[in-house]
């Protein structure tokens, strides 16, 4: 958090680095997205088919970018979340690494989330939602009741410890080859959905 803090700004580069910080000790890969250790398969959850490998970089981009919009991030972070959740850059420890670099997105925008008060099965309801229609406000809602003026965030770590979706329950599975015609039209249908949100979303040509 404290090598976040003292960015001037956040971009990939920083993204990566978070998540080697939090596992170098545990992976071999840490620090390494999808696209560089992965590119051949699709991985989901549930419903979801998160973002193809070549497209990683793309969704995590917009995210910091309009995360880095301190007005809009006031208003919409549910909306950055959304889409650095669809990135996914990594094979395991997602959660952790965004919860980190959104915090710190909500901190400079002046804002943070009270994770604690929050309902572990609705919100993520709502992310399942977000991701399937970004841009319609469906996690925004949600996370409304929860927003706080930064001043009011005593301890973001404890804050972030707390969010939902990081005991390991709810585990990613492959959802198959990125050259398989099935899986790769089920991902296609699901971006014609999502592009019908807000369009930001980009298809794998």
């Amino acid at each position: 958090m404290d090598h976040l803090k003292a960015r001037p700004s956040l971009s990939y580069a920083d993204v990566l680095q978070t998540h080697k910080t939090l596992f170098e000790a545990v992976f071999p890969w840490a620090g390494e997205d999808r696209h560089t250790n992965a590119s051949h398969i699709f991985v989901g959850k549930g419903s979801v088919i998160f973002a193809h490998p070549n497209d990683i970089r793309k969704a995590i981009d917009y995210a910091l970018e309009k995360g880095q919009d301190k007005a809009f991030m006031a208003e919409k972070p549910g909306e950055v979340m959304g889409y650095l959740a669809y990135g996914h850059p990594f094979l395991d420890g997602n959660g952790r690494a965004i919860m980190l670099i959104h915090a710190e997105l909500a901190r400079r925008a002046h804002i943070g989330i009270d994770w604690v008060a929050t309902d572990k099965d609705q919100y993520l309801a709502a992310l399942t939602q977000e991701l399937e229609e970004p841009g319609k406000g469906k996690l925004d809602a949600y996370l409304k009741p929860f927003i706080r003026k930064g001043s009011e965030m005593k301890d973001i770590a404890d804050a972030i410890k707390a969010a939902p979706g990081l005991d390991g329950g709810n585990a990613d599975t492959v959802a198959g080859e990125t050259s398989n015609p099935t899986i790769k039209a089920q991902y296609e249908a699901q971006e014609v959905k999502r592009k019908g949100g807000q369009g930001a979303a980009q298809k794998d040509e």
